[in-house]
């Protein structure tokens, strides 16, 4: 299989990138939107994922991997919905802000900066690579 490659989106008030590391994983679960569900069945183990800090902050922060494929949200009330299991590699030197990746031409046509509500995203392998580059990494 090819990797694929991800961006995941979260409140820092709600669960910031200290906190998925003190953890050392998490189970991304209480996704409910139907684009970002499909997006985490097509996760596989070993897929880099970007994790990015929304709300006042607007930027990636770490380097994570996807631990666990798709299996049934805890959390949900019905059936279908899923969660991965993440887990920490490393932050990243530097944060890349929204402004700076709208003002990279590379990176304007990636998810995050068309679909911004979508908190599970699937990246082009140039632009993920971008994004590392942009950090310092």
């Amino acid at each position: 299989m090819t990797t694929q490659y991800w961006l995941v989106k979260q409140e820092p008030a709600d669960y910031a990138w200290a906190d998925f590391v003190r953890d050392g994983g998490t189970d991304w679960t209480g996704v409910r939107n139907f684009a970002a569900r499909l997006h985490l069945r097509g996760m596989l183990a070993g897929d880099p994922v970007l994790f990015y800090h929304s709300g006042a902050e607007k930027s990636v922060v770490g380097l994570a991997r996807v631990a666990r494929t798709a299996f049934p949200d805890p959390t949900a009330d019905e059936p279908g919905w899923v969660a991965v299991r993440l887990t920490p590699v490393r932050p990243l030197p530097e944060p890349v802000t929204l402004a700076a990746i709208k003002a990279e031409p590379s990176l304007r046509e990636i998810a995050l900066v068309r679909q911004s509500r979508l908190s599970v995203m699937p990246l082009p392998a140039a632009a993920f690579q971008r994004l590392l580059r942009l950090a310092g990494a």
